[in-house]
């Protein structure tokens, strides 16, 4: 199962670096909103994803039983979910503002503080 989820979080790494090399704002933002998912599963994979036994310490034993899943990753991931999406929702809040205001989402037709007459910076060398 673990293999399935490496692969799974691979794919959502590539997606969303895919989608952070776009012009356009809100593909940059959706690259984020995936990018944060995809940690969170790679945290939560790194925990061991197991069935068999709980993560319970019992009334006779002192420590966590070897085979059992780590309960520590599974509570910071509920912390990552809620602050990933409220960065989500602020960066939305932004794009949308910036859009208002610039009346565009290309990235590369927002400058705003460099005048449009001036020619370009070169580009190589």
């Amino acid at each position: 199962m673990e293999a399935l989820f490496a692969v799974l979080v691979g794919a959502l790494f590539t997606v969303a670096f895919y989608l952070f090399l776009s012009k356009h704002i809100i593909r940059i933002l959706m690259g984020a909103a995936i990018l944060s998912n995809g940690v969170n599963l790679l945290i939560f994979t790194a925990g061991r994803v197991t069935r068999e036994v709980p993560p319970v310490i019992g009334a006779d034993a002192d420590v966590l039983a070897a085979n059992a899943a780590n309960p520590l990753p599974q509570a910071l991931i509920l912390t990552a979910i809620v602050i990933s999406f409220s960065f989500f929702a602020f960066l939305l809040v932004l794009g949308f503002r910036t859009f208002q205001k610039l009346e565009t989402d290309r990235s590369d037709e927002m400058r705003l503080a460099e005048p449009v007459s001036e020619p370009s910076p070169p580009l190589g060398y």
